[in-house]
């Protein structure tokens, strides 16, 4: 009888264990729950559809699930206000639940993809996602002015919160060959992208940031000043790295800016001369997305964003300047301090 009451025992302990084995396992399969704030650019349907796709071109899809949106984005850029109806109903399609506010959102929601067209809500946006503890990608641009991109980096610092942002450009088909070592050790990079402006972003913010950071995978980060020259239909910015070596962006504005073939650029390397090849769809960017979320490790450092936009702005100097080298050191350092007070008087 002692006998059998103990095979009993161990019969239980075992279904016991697997039913906390499947529970376990159900709850680490179980997709995180995506929530989206801003809902005036394509980016927002775009990455529903790919995402909550019933049929994942990528495994990592499955990871995750877009739940529910803000659709508050632009206040006042017609073109993204004009938007919103349009987008809110591509994604409540793909299941999203419209909610009131980002407060509401974060209740429902275990991420968050800041795709607000305007870069000058950003800021404003994602501190309560930061203070929440919610990791978070904000699609470009990261903001609308250099002090409240670093603002946007140092709130994350402050809260331990991660945060990601890059363009689609950086994961192109050609970029990935290129930085496996093709062409050996890069010497310079000549890189190209369509570069419409916003009269209330800094000039390569609203799209050129494209091809700066199509620049930047290549050329890793390391610029210390640029010069700007630029014409009513094109712009070529010239960054000189601390190693030596040159790269240029080109910014187009009045050449056909449609995907096809609107993005690439020339790499120069110690072992040949390639070309990077053009946009390769929105899916290789939301793979890393994905890892982000899962691990809340950025594939692509603070410090490398904060030295893109950086850039950025101070080829906009240069072009204030006459086309004066400037440098990115000293833009940075500005744009820091003011982002130091800018946010302890919001803390106020």
């Amino acid at each position: 009888m002692t006998l059998l009451r103990g095979y009993l025992c161990v019969a239980v302990c075992l279904i016991l264990c697997c039913c906390v084995t499947q529970v376990t396992s159900a709850e680490e399969t179980k997709p995180l729950k995506i929530g989206i704030i801003g809902l005036d650019t394509s980016h927002s349907s775009n990455f529903t559809k790919i995402l909550n796709s019933a049929e994942p071109k990528f495994p990592e899809f499955k990871a995750c699930r877009v739940v529910a949106a803000y659709p508050q984005g632009s206040r006042d850029i017609k073109e993204s206000v004009e938007s919103v109806p349009q987008i809110t109903e591509q994604v409540t399609a793909q299941g999203v639940k419209i909610v009131p506010s980002i407060e509401v959102l974060l209740d429902e929601v275990d991420v968050v993809l800041l795709e607000s067209n305007d870069g000058r809500v950003h800021l404003e946006q994602a501190l309560p996602v930061l203070k929440a503890g919610k990791p978070l990608f904000v699609d470009k641009p990261v903001a609308g002015d250099l002090t409240d991109v670093i603002a946007i980096y140092e709130a994350a610092k402050q809260y331990k919160t991660p945060v990601f942002s890059s363009s689609s450009l950086r994961y192109t088909d050609g970029a990935k060959k290129i930085n496996s070592g093709v062409v050996g050790e890069i010497i310079g990079c000549d890189a190209f992208s369509p570069c419409p402006m916003e009269s209330t972003h800094p000039d390569f913010y609203w799209y050129g940031i494209h091809g700066v950071e199509t620049l930047y995978t290549i050329m890793g980060p390391g610029c210390e000043t640029v010069v700007r020259v630029n014409t009513p239909n094109t712009d070529l910015a010239v960054g000189t790295w601390e190693d030596g070596r040159i790269g240029t962006f080109r910014g187009r504005r009045k050449e056909n800016n449609g995907y096809q073939g609107g993005y690439g650029g020339t790499v120069y390397g110690s072992k040949g001369i390639a070309p990077i090849g053009s946009f390769s769809g929105y899916e290789p960017l939301l793979v890393e997305v994905v890892k982000f979320f899962q691990t809340g490790k950025a594939p692509v450092s603070p410090a490398e964003t904060l030295e893109i936009y950086t850039f950025m702005s101070a080829a906009d100097q240069s072009k204030t300047n006459g086309g004066q080298p400037v440098s990115l050191k000293d833009v940075y350092q500005r744009a820091h301090q003011a982002a130091l007070k800018k946010l302890a008087a919001m803390k106020d």
